[in-house]
């Protein structure tokens, strides 16, 4: 039986254009369904999503992003009906940086830190090697001004930092990355990089904690504190299998410019494999790159924003509250 509801692409004035193809892909209900729109159920949207399952995956596999857009996803709860209809298995949120808090089921807040920072662009958990394929981000309640979650093509960004700068990137290809991360015993929401070693590992236990760090192939030390993970090397450019092509699939701009709190200093949190420095003017000319090539979408209410982790790096403007966006992340 046909779907009563399809999932048709629109478009919409921010998205950018590369080898012809959208980016994002935006999919809203179409104006002409059979369906009212007074009559659209959460129901009828998750059933839809496992119906067209190969469709949006196709999707996705082609643009690296779907914006899904004009549907009745009015809290965290639907939000993970949502995700759970995807049918992608969970996640743990295990090594990575950011201070969240789970909110029901596979659903947690986005990075909690405080509205006026900006949290630069990066893979999600590029710093460890058992990193989410996929990632879903969901508009809870829209910003007064400006928090959008820019997103840019990984293979546009190496491309144009190969172009740039040869040498640099052969260098990175050859030594990866080594990052370095101090963190406290418990959270600290005034820093973007504030998980404390408990969350971060998911245990009080420091024994368990340690294991949990060499099952990531991190080094974990314990200051008077607090402790530091040292990360690497591990590679600051990977392959795409799935599409033939190399990837920036690192958080090096995001450490450089964003690993700052009392404990960390930015420009020691990320360094070549070898242990050399990074050069800053590199650096920073490849966030003017992202900059340039990214596409920042105001955030809606009930807007879902699924991205391919492997495909897309993303990241967060300040903003002014409100804003809650909630996350989900997926193998």
């Amino acid at each position: 039986m046909a779907d009563p509801l399809l999932l048709l692409e629109t478009r919409i004035a921010e998205q950018k254009q590369y080898e012809s193809k959208p980016f994002p892909a935006v999919i809203s209900p179409p104006s002409s369904s059979s369906i009212p729109i007074h009559a659209l159920s959460l129901p009828l949207f998750t059933q839809c999503i496992k119906n067209q399952k190969p469709y949006l995956d196709s999707l996705l596999h082609e643009s690296g992003a779907v914006l899904f857009r004009g549907f009745p996803v009015n809290s965290a709860e639907d939000f993970n009906d949502v995700v759970e209809a995807f049918g992608f298995d969970e996640l743990p949120y295990v090594g990575g940086a950011a201070p969240r808090s789970s909110v029901v089921g596979r659903v947690f807040t986005a990075n909690e830190s405080p509205p006026d920072q900006k949290i630069p662009f990066h893979h999600e958990m590029a710093q460890v090697p058992e990193f989410p394929s996929k990632l879903f981000f969901y508009c809870e309640v829209e910003p007064k001004c400006g928090g959008e979650t820019p997103i840019v093509l990984s293979h546009v960004v190496y491309e144009r930092m190969k172009d740039k700068h040869p040498e640099f990137v052969q260098r990175l290809e050859e030594h990866g990355l080594l990052y370095v991360r101090v963190l406290g015993e418990d959270d600290d929401p005034s820093s973007p990089i504030g998980r404390g070693w408990k969350s971060t590992f998911l245990t009080q236990d420091k024994n368990l904690a340690e294991q949990r760090a060499a099952n990531l192939g991190m080094k974990l030390e314990w200051t008077e504190d607090g402790a530091k993970t040292v990360m690497g090397p591990i590679p600051g450019i990977k392959y795409d299998e799935s599409r033939n092509r190399k990837v920036w699939f690192n958080s090096m701009v995001a450490a450089y410019t964003g690993w700052e709190d009392k404990r960390n200093d930015p420009t020691k949190a990320v360094t070549f494999g070898d242990g050399k420095p990074l050069p800053a003017d590199i650096v920073h000319d490849c966030l003017r790159v992202l900059e340039e090539e990214c596409v920042a979408v105001p955030w809606q209410r009930g807007d879902v924003l699924l991205i391919d982790n492997w495909a897309v790096l993303h990241s967060r403007r300040p903003f002014v509250p409100p804003r809650r966006v909630l996350a989900s992340l997926c193998k």
